[in-house]
């Protein structure tokens, strides 16, 4: 009866706790973005699997890349691992919310001291050899008065949903990052095609001026003309043919491979960037997991408040035991056996000069910590996003306009060459024409590379894949 007392009167007392409730900061969003046409919106659904992004580029070696990097990449391999330790942490600080059991036995052959104290010194004393078996089964409960237990699993529990959106946010800065250095790599094997074509141009107008100073028709300038620049292009190979040795490499770390083990073909063609649709800005909250882990950061934060506030109340703890005691085996299961005990223990701190009271302030400032980061990781993500809007637009039309720009120099370099071959221009035009026409081709590429770029970089700021919603039916 007085166990069953108590067992309620702790349920009742658990009932209460000092935790403050979570709610989430509020934050200023902007309504919609600063865009230009042909943006569309999109789906997000943060509960739907982002899934391949980059397959919508429609490369299939980077696809092969990016599902080796997703099974071997050693960072992913570790937030995978602290996601399984905050798992297991929260199961571990579940458990404290149940009694725990606990079963024990005790065997023992001892001999008493005929000289050992005695309370009455009237009675007497022998020296004794005797057996003690006993078999116990203790039960310890914590009384959770003031929401100790429970704000510990709360914080648990945001712990393990952070470490997921850690996950998350490691799988999207990892298939962002490959295809960034991917996209780099195949834009230096565009740029080092452009200059292949340029160098067999330079090589035949070389041949031709020799030629024409073997006749006698030119002075040795014209020679000496072409062939600096042939060697200035020669020595711009060397320079990407580097870069992209460094960008190889990262590739190799990122899909766990040793760098001298890994190469990748050069490939002059270059992906076609996929049109991205935009939601709201209010969206990127839902999709980005930096996002996700900075809000579950303050809710850990706020489950610590309720941990340190715990501390000015009363721990109690309930504490049963049942056991048999005998000094032979027959009698062990016998009534006269029998001992129990019931009881509580209860601790309150009186003074403790502050230490309580720092510790709450230490976890109330902690959890504005979090809060400032939150709205931090906010405007960042907002950045990111217009940032990548602003460069994609920009980049499509710069593009555009170099296109025009390496028509524009193909003539020009076409009206030299044939001026000059009849005796009506100079060289030097020809040699001008020459470098203007690399220099609109390679920067056609480079712009192109730098469009790859940013469109991953946009696609990463929306916090990963979406969903196109459909054209409704007239």
């Amino acid at each position: 009866m007085k166990f069953k007392f108590l067992l309620t009167a702790s349920a009742l007392l658990a009932g209460c706790s000092t935790a403050p409730t979570y709610n989430k900061p509020p934050v200023d969003m902007p309504v919609t973005w600063q865009t230009q046409a042909p943006w569309r919106t999109g789906a997000p659904n943060d509960l739907a699997a982002k899934g391949p992004w980059w397959e919508r580029f429609n490369d299939t070696q980077l696809n092969a890349l990016e599902e080796k990097a997703m099974l071997n990449n050693q960072t992913l391999a570790g937030a995978n691992a602290r996601l399984a330790q905050a798992r297991a942490t929260l199961v571990s600080t579940s458990a404290s919310l149940f009694p725990q059991l606990s079963m024990g036995t005790r065997l023992l052959n001892q001999r008493i001291s005929a000289n050992r104290p005695l309370t009455n010194y009237k009675s007497p004393n022998f020296s004794t050899i005797q057996n003690d078996i006993l078999p116990s089964l203790a039960v310890s409960y914590e009384v959770d008065l003031a929401g100790r237990v429970q704000s510990l699993v709360e914080g648990a529990t945001a712990s393990a949903e952070q470490s997921a959106a850690d996950l998350e946010n490691t799988k999207l800065l990892l298939t962002a990052d490959l295809a960034i250095n991917y996209f780099n790599l195949r834009a230096l094997d565009a740029d080092l095609e452009v200059l292949s074509k340029s160098i067999d141009l330079q090589k035949k107008l070389l041949v031709m001026a020799t030629d024409r100073h073997d006749l006698g028709a030119t002075s040795g300038l014209e020679m000496a003309q072409q062939q600096a620049l042939l060697d200035t292009t020669l020595s711009q190979v060397h320079l990407l043919q580097r870069q992209r040795a460094v960008y190889e490499d990262a590739i190799a770390t990122l899909t766990g491979t040793p760098a001298p083990q890994f190469s990748i073909a050069p490939q002059a063609r270059l992906a076609s960037p996929p049109d991205v649709p935009l939601g709201i800005p209010s969206d990127v909250l839902e999709r980005r997991p930096d996002v996700a882990f900075a809000e579950r950061a303050m809710a850990t934060a706020n489950a610590q408040i309720g941990v340190a506030n715990a501390a000015f109340y009363p721990s109690v703890i309930l504490g049963p035991t049942f056991g048999l005691d005998s000094s032979s085996l027959p009698k062990l299961f016998t009534a006269p056996s029998m001992v129990w005990s019931l009881g509580v223990s209860a601790t309150q701190v009186l003074f403790d000069g502050g230490r309580i009271k720092a510790n709450l302030d230490f976890s109330r400032a902690g959890y504005d910590v979090t809060v400032a980061n939150y709205r931090r990781v906010i405007l960042t993500a907002m950045q990111e996003v217009q940032d990548g809007i602003s460069g994609v637009a920009s980049l499509d039309l710069a593009y555009k306009q170099t296109l025009t720009a390496v028509t524009s120099a193909t003539k020009v370099f076409n009206i030299a060459s044939e001026r000059y071959e009849g005796g009506i221009a100079n060289y030097l035009d020809v040699i001008t024409a020459q470098q203007t026409l690399l220099n609109s081709e390679r920067q056609a590429s480079q712009i192109l590379g730098q469009r790859l770029v940013t469109t991953v970089v946009l696609i990463k700021a929306l916090g990963g894949g979406w969903q196109v919603q459909a054209s409704a039916t007239p």
